[in-house]
């Protein structure tokens, strides 16, 4: 079976061919990130506006290098949620329109089972059950994947994610956007040691994440250096802050393989500097500072504890469980599209003055 994949829900556009779930035909990403990096981040207006522009041609040529055609294509797939509405919209318009003309079954995908699934592709031999970190520019949980269409959610974060701690700090310390990279070449230029940073707790849910605080601590560090006149250590605060990260991440994964029982811990950074591979829950603990940082995904180990059922709904993403949101059995392109609005989106929005930048408008 050929399943024609289609990603639109941030600033890449991205469309890729997937035989039989495991072998990768093709793999096509059209971005815009260094218009984005213009503005220190990501633009939801002009992200969708070049969703618009690029996904046609993406696709077609995620067609061409595959070889394939889409009468070859016995499914199109698509991201529904979550991510920046308008950017969601494009990909999901796109595919249902594909799929209804071609004749090809629609296939809806939640962002976080997308993460967890290009695994199998990194790693054709990992099977469920097993445990997975997904931290990434808009998600920190760790999942427990008991097969392959069921997932628990042990913990999340509560407030920001990992991969935009790394963004806004790399602001902060003037690092060009994406942070993740350039944080991590700044760090390696020192041994860190330097700044006391916050590790914070959530009461009652011990597996559960913040890094608002750890954030704020290192903006108010720079802030208040620039306004004394002190020198700031960049490469150690670099340091620091990425040990602080893995120290609230790492001891939380091995602490939920410890409660699941789980044996494999999978990790998955394909847009990182290290590219950590499945390991054993009885191996070595990587490096601390090997935070994977950048805006890829990790996935790591997981507990399979239950004490999340009776806790409410996250008020960040607006469920509870991956598995709350699998696709209706009717898949056909006639069938109701599943999408539910979010409570509120998992990138929040800020006022940008419009200011020109030396790309083309579009034409509407």
């Amino acid at each position: 079976m050929i399943i024609l994949g289609i990603e639109s829900t941030c600033d890449e556009t991205a469309a890729s061919l997937v035989e039989d779930g495991r072998h990768l035909l093709s793999n096509v990403i059209s971005t815009s990130v260094k218009e984005q990096a213009l503005y220190g981040g990501v633009v939801p207006e002009i992200a969708s506006r070049r969703h618009c522009e690029f996904i046609s041609a993406t696709v077609k040529k995620a067609l061409l290098d595959a070889g394939k055609t889409i009468d070859d294509v016995d499914a199109v797939a698509v991201t529904f949620a979550p991510g920046l509405i308008g950017a969601v919209l494009v990909g999901v318009n796109f595919a249902k329109g594909l799929a209804y003309s071609a004749g090809k079954p629609l296939v809806p995908v939640h962002h976080l089972r997308g993460h967890i699934a290009a695994l199998y592709l990194t790693h054709p031999e990992l099977k469920p059950p097993f445990l997975c970190l997904v931290a990434s520019g808009g998600h920190s949980h760790i999942v427990e994947v008991q097969d392959y269409t069921h997932y628990h959610i042990l913990g999340h974060t509560v407030d920001d994610a990992a991969g935009e701690a790394f963004d806004k700090v790399a602001r902060t310390l003037g690092l060009p956007y994406p942070g993740g990279a350039p944080m991590d070449a700044l760090a390696q230029q020192s041994q860190g040691g330097v700044y006391h940073l916050p590790h914070a707790h959530v009461d009652g849910a011990e597996l559960d994440m913040s890094f608002s605080g750890l954030k704020t601590a290192v903006v108010n560090l720079a802030h208040h250096a620039q306004q004394v006149g002190e020198e700031l250590d960049r490469a150690a605060l670099a340091r620091d802050f990425a040990q602080a990260v893995s120290d609230t991440l790492v001891p939380r994964a091995m602490e939920a393989a410890r409660r699941t029982g789980r044996t494999v811990i999978a990790a998955d950074s394909p847009n990182s500097k290290y590219s950590c591979d499945p390991v054993r829950s009885g191996a070595a603990t990587p490096p601390a500072n090997r935070t994977c940082a950048r805006r890829g995904s990790y996935a790591a180990a997981r507990p399979g504890a239950s004490d999340r059922r009776d806790r409410p709904k996250s008020r960040k993403y607006g469920f509870r469980d991956v598995g709350d949101l699998r696709p209706p059995r009717d898949c056909s392109p006639d069938s109701t599209w599943p999408y539910t609005p979010h409570r509120r989106s998992p990138h929040r929005t800020h006022t940008l003055r419009f200011r020109s930048y030396p790309y083309p408008q579009p034409p509407y």
